[in-house]
């Protein structure tokens, strides 16, 4: 069973998956609307690259149900890699499919007509989504959930999706450049299975090495790294440091009670 490793209050825990679950709502929601938008306008245009926009943000809703499912569990930390293994094969079904329609697309000489709306819907998930993804990757690494943190990391790539899209289809609406549309379309296809694929293997480690910092008054001490991962068995200098550390404050504390 997955344990996750925080140094968080039982307070600050409750308020940060209270948080998690007001962010994958809100998720979920933006993500609906986005897919039924893409889907929509991109079946209309015949743009596989819009289609498959639409389809990530159904990954998307997919990977919040996910994170809501998980922490409906009194103990979430025993849903999470299950969690990261649901939310690895929405992202290989989202990448087969793309690979099979844009390749389709690029053999039969496949011309999809210009959608001004998936354009508009481009630039309105530019200006959302990084502002999500923030608090979503905050709160995971905070938490030391990976799932959390993988599902912001989501979002961010359907930040760098939104651009990728957005340059498609303005090529393909400004220049008649049709191909650019199903080229749009593998570059998001490579970049979903590479998502499912870190998502498969997991992420365990995550820690709050700011908090490990603030308690212990030093990374070296509590064998963390820059990136927010422990070591699982510190080395004997990183224990002797931590030893150390807690002696001192034991040490300041002592004398700031004496009279």
């Amino acid at each position: 069973m997955t344990t996750w490793t925080t140094l968080a209050t039982p307070a600050r825990r409750a308020t940060l998956m209270r948080r998690a679950q007001l962010l994958a709502a809100a998720s979920v929601a933006y993500n609906t609307v986005e897919a039924v938008i893409a889907i929509t306008a991109g079946n209309l245009a015949g743009s596989s690259a819009l289609v498959g926009f639409g389809l990530d943000s159904i990954v998307e809703v997919s990977s919040g149900l996910v994170i809501l499912w998980q922490f409906r569990h009194p103990m979430p930390e025993s849903r999470e890699r299950t969690s990261q293994r649901l939310i690895a094969i929405s992202f290989f079904a989202l990448a087969a499919y793309l690979t099979v329609e844009a390749g389709h697309a690029l053999l039969t000489g496949a011309q999809p007509d210009s959608s001004l709306i998936g354009i508009g819907l481009a630039i309105a998930s530019l200006a959302v989504m990084p502002f999500l993804s923030v608090w979503q990757r905050r709160t995971g690494r905070e938490l030391g959930s990976g799932a959390v943190e993988g599902d912001g990391t989501q979002t961010l790539l359907c930040t760098y999706l939104s651009a990728v899209l957005l340059v498609g289809l303005f090529l393909n609406a400004s220049l008649g450049w049709t191909w650019a549309d199903p080229v749009a379309a593998l570059i998001i296809a490579a970049v979903a299975a590479r998502e499912g694929w870190e998502n498969w293997q997991g992420d365990d480690c995550c820690t709050p090495a700011a908090l490990s910092v603030a308690r212990e008054g030093s990374a070296a001490a509590t064998g963390c790294t820059e990136d927010a991962c422990c070591d699982a068995a510190p080395s004997e200098d990183s224990q002797q440091a931590t030893g150390k550390s807690v002696r001192a404050s034991l040490t300041l504390a002592q004398r700031e009670d004496r009279p």
